[in-house]
């Protein structure tokens, strides 16, 4: 197990001493004085994360940071170098790099940008382990399709959830995946989807209707099908019972129809609908599960396989967990030759991303007076442009129902935030034309914040990225890859591993 990095407290640095009040400088005047700060430790993780030095297993105590000889730390040609240290030192770098670019008159330098904590996945998957040691993950791509989580999730041995021929495509050309580490997981699928399927190997994939037999009749007649049942999901953010599910009582005729036509259906999947809330709804599809299993029975099929979906929500995901093996174990006591297999999307990768973003705009009353009025107003006194917004990484708003919390990472150059700064009611936008472009109606910030600040904004790695669009001409944010903290050297060994092995170039 690899060393645990500590960090200092949120925004302890202050880069800017002795520095004007005037803002007129703000971007450079995080690299004033780096030369006669006294905390080395931090300096040199900034430096060699800059670099782009690949840092594994550092040692506090040595002269300098220990690095591999990947000295750029690209694991993979194909992607950015993965680098070593806390995804807030990345942020604060990412910052300071903007004020580099900046200096330099770059266009698009105050650029957002995501940094994503791979350790953070790989500590989510021994923790799934710990909890559902019996069920194995097969990771729902459509949530997070980022190429490093993609590879290091296939390292450590977990299957993927497709729903499109793209996606599909998209986990085999990384090579090193088996077709049969794929579920087709879209009940509705195109004719030819189903067809290219068959060509790329992936035989297991889910139905709900007849017409979705007779298709796969024709284009792929050796499939393994799966029966996808309706379940309760009034329990959930997202759910998917208005769209997909077959209800119990059509489940015999279904199962009727497939024999009639020669398929071969092993088994039973359900969806809680996603970011479930009230993880006890999973006894009941469970229960449900087990109908279809006798059905099978009844019909002529020996099933073999379960799969429980997803809905897994980080907070409650330990009693999801204790609900979904007291059920197991209640109503599939002998379960000898069944695979139960489930399809984890935000429990994955919601917490391993976070978002830094510029404050490109900003609109306040001229006069003090009335900013001290609007201080004790319930109504938004100041309103702040950033440059994402919810035609990009902040469309989970939209689709995913998410409410953001932003917090400062810098204020008038500085990562030091101090607790006695005024706060106000404040509103964030996004950076196009569009008004529906808000991502915080209502927030408390401090006073102080200007253009050239920066907001951070955690738990963004859940349909993020993945629906984010160029609309108004407004490039998707990139991503800065680091290991940090428990399961560093667990990560890097692993995709090095997978690489090694002609794998994910």
């Amino acid at each position: 197990m690899s060393q645990v990095q500590v960090l200092p407290a949120q925004c302890p640095t202050d880069f800017s001493f002795n520095c004007p009040s005037s803002h007129s400088d703000s971007f450079p005047r995080y690299e004033k004085n780096l030369g006669n700060w006294p905390t080395k430790a931090l300096v040199n993780d900034i430096i060699a994360s800059s670099s782009h030095t690949r840092l594994i297993n550092p040692d506090p105590f040595s002269a300098g940071p220990q690095q591999l000889d990947d000295t750029d730390g690209r694991i993979f040609p194909s992607l950015p170098p993965l680098l070593h240290g806390h995804s807030d030192i990345h942020l604060r770098n990412g910052v300071m790099n903007a004020s580099r670019l900046a200096a330099a008159h770059e266009p698009d330098a105050e650029k957002a940008f995501f940094v994503a904590d791979l350790s953070q996945v790989y500590r989510q998957h021994q923790r799934w382990k710990t909890c559902l040691p019996e069920i194995q993950p097969f990771y729902a791509v459509k949530c997070n399709p980022d190429p490093y989580v993609i590879r290091l999730l296939a390292a450590l041995g977990a299957g993927f959830d497709c729903a499109s021929n793209g996606e599909i495509s998209s986990v085999l050309n990384i090579g090193g995946i088996d077709p049969s580490r794929i579920i087709f997981a879209n009940p509705c699928k195109a004719v030819s989807f189903v067809r290219s399927a068959a060509r790329m190997g992936v035989d297991m994939m889910t139905f709900d209707n007849a017409d979705e037999l007779y298709k796969i009749a024709r284009a792929h007649p050796g499939a393994k099908l799966v029966v996808r049942i309706l379940t309760d999901d009034s329990k959930s953010l997202c759910a998917f019972g208005i769209k997909f599910g077959a209800p119990l009582a059509t489940v015999p005729g279904l199962l009727a129809k497939a024999q009639e036509l020669r398929l071969d259906v092993v088994g039973v999947s359900f969806h809680v609908g996603s970011g479930c809330y009230d993880p006890s709804v999973y006894t009941d599809a469970i229960m449900r599960a087990r109908k279809v299993f006798d059905m099978g029975v009844d019909a002529g099929y020996t099933f073999t396989l379960l799969d429980v979906g997803g809905g897994f929500e980080d907070a409650l995901f330990e009693k999801a967990a204790s609900f979904l093996t007291t059920a197991i174990d209640q109503y599939f006591p002998a379960r000898d030759g069944i695979k139960i297999i489930a399809e984890p999307g935000r429990f994955y990768v919601s917490k391993a991303f976070k978002l830094a973003a510029n404050i490109i705009a900003r609109r306040a009353p001229l006069t003090g007076g009335a900013i001290a009025r609007s201080e004790s107003s319930d109504e938004p006194g100041v309103m702040y442009y950033i440059n994402d917004g919810v035609y990009g990484a902040f469309n989970c708003i939209l689709f995913d129902h998410q409410v953001i919390h932003p917090y400062v990472l810098s204020l008038n150059g500085s990562f030091h935030v101090p607790s006695s700064e005024p706060q106000m009611v404040s509103s964030v936008w996004g950076p196009t034309c569009d008004s529906i472009d808000c991502v915080s109606p209502k927030t408390m910030l401090p006073s102080g914040l200007r253009v050239g600040d920066w907001l951070g904004f955690d738990n963004m790695g859940a349909y993020t990225v993945c629906a984010a669009s160029q609309f108004n001409g407004f490039e998707v944010s990139n991503v800065i890859y680091t290991t940090g903290g428990i399961g560093a050297s667990e990560v890097y060994n692993a995709l090095a591993g997978f690489a090694e092995n002609g794998h994910g170039h």
